[in-house]
């Protein structure tokens, strides 16, 4: 007997908790919109196109979509850069190539790592912030991102 409110428990038999894509494993019981998002470089609007795009249904539950409709997605991350406006990409105008692309998972923290690095070997105003820790885009730093101690007033102990 299964608590899932069938008796014969074909519900939990279809059902793959881990789905493997893009290198990633994602939830397989989000639906698939909210599981895409489990890719690091996908948020909610760009996984929207990518189940439009592969012609799944986004609010169906990841776990049991068929092995043509997972390699369907898998097919659509691959040439993300076709499916994606312009305006959605991720990496525009590339420092290194000029290509406009769209990077996911692991590349991703690679690339921005390379960009800090760059900006910290070139001496640029947002590299020195970054090596100092301090804030890079123009907030406030008189009153707020303070670390370490609070600075103010300290009470007397015992009183």
């Amino acid at each position: 007997m299964t608590t899932e409110g069938t008796s014969d428990g074909s519900e939990l038999d279809d059902l793959q908790h881990l789905v493997r894509i893009a290198g990633t494993d994602l939830d397989g019981t989000k639906s698939v919109q909210y599981s895409l998002t489990g890719l690091k470089g996908v948020g909610i609007r760009v996984s929207k196109v990518i189940t439009n795009a592969a012609k799944v249904d986004p609010n169906g539950t990841m776990g049991r979509l068929s092995d043509e409709q997972v390699d369907s997605l898998k097919d659509v991350i691959e040439s993300i850069e076709d499916n994606l406006p312009l305006w959605m990409l991720n990496r525009r105008r590339d420092y290194y190539t000029g290509e406009d692309k769209h990077i996911l998972g692991g590349d991703l923290l690679l690339s921005l790592r390379e960009d800090l690095n760059l900006m910290k070997k070139t001496r640029s105003y947002k590299g020195i912030r970054h090596e100092r820790g301090h804030k890079v885009r123009g907030q406030r730093t008189k009153s707020t991102g303070r670390k370490g101690t609070v600075v103010g007033v300290s009470r007397r102990r015992g009183v």
